[in-house]
């Protein structure tokens, strides 16, 4: 394994070598890399949920060769290097495992690994409860963990009557809402959502993520029942479509 790493290293520094190198690798900086490195973790995560291992092999490695590019740009300006990459996650994770690792014993509840997180922050030099929470996060998940970071210092509804008031009162003002105003009053209905997914204990971006799936599987099947003229027929006859495409699933549980 060390090998392989080893030979990835050396093809990374060979491709940034300012006069051997690839011109497209030797001219991209943190900021250009960046989308990249979002996407194929995304394709991880696509590969994941397709159960497709083959896919999932190839799809770590270029997201393991995104780390090294990040690494190696490091290292060239003289900030760190892909080997202090490696103690750091190293160090973090014993840290964050005093059970598995220390001496602490037992098993780690969830808030004990939060308080080391928290603990992680404060002497990175957070200064509140919403510092660290990545700007550059999905939307959605973004609004769910800095709702639980807020809850973890008390501001949170005891039970799900608050959020459900919430988001009814969000729909009421989004109905109202001028021109001016409706894209955050939308917003504000999309935050009391997920708020009102999260008191019911569900993982909001999972429980999307599901419903996306289902969606397009749907909308799939009623193209194939329509054989063809599925854009021609009217709402009408396109929810007939949904409703025996429900069905047929229903029927085949």
């Amino acid at each position: 394994m060390s090998e392989q790493l080893d030979r990835l290293l050396r093809i990374m520094a060979r491709l940034r070598d300012p006069e051997r190198g690839c011109e497209w690798d030797t001219a991209q900086n943190f900021t250009t890399i960046a989308p990249y490195t979002i996407e194929e973790a995304y394709e991880v995560a696509d590969a994941i949920e397709r159960s497709d291992m083959a896919d999932l092999e190839g799809e770590l490695g270029d997201l393991l060769f995104q780390v090294v590019f990040h690494a190696r740009m490091a290292e060239e300006a003289g900030h760190f290097t892909f080997k202090d990459v490696a103690k750091n996650i190293a160090d973090k994770m014993e840290a964050r495992h005093p059970h598995i690792f220390g001496n602490e014993g037992g098993v780690m509840e969830e808030s004990r690994w939060e308080d080391l997180k928290a603990a992680e922050r404060e002497e990175a030099g957070a200064r509140g409860a919403l510092d660290g929470v990545a700007l550059a996060l999905p939307a959605l998940l973004r609004a769910q963990k800095l709702q639980r970071r807020a809850a973890r210092h008390g501001f949170d509804w005891p039970d799900v009557t608050g959020p459900r008031a919430k988001v009814l009162e969000e729909i009421e003002e989004l109905k109202e809402a001028s021109d001016g105003e409706i894209e955050e009053e939308a917003g504000d209905f999309l935050f009391a959502a997920v708020n009102l997914v999260r008191a019911y204990g569900v993982d909001a971006e999972g429980a999307l993520r599901a419903a996306n799936t289902k969606f397009e599987r749907r909308f799939r099947a009623m193209e194939e029942l329509a054989g063809g003229d599925f854009s021609d027929r009217n709402l009408d006859a396109q929810e007939e479509l949904w409703q025996e495409v429900k069905r047929r699933e229903k029927a085949a549980l």
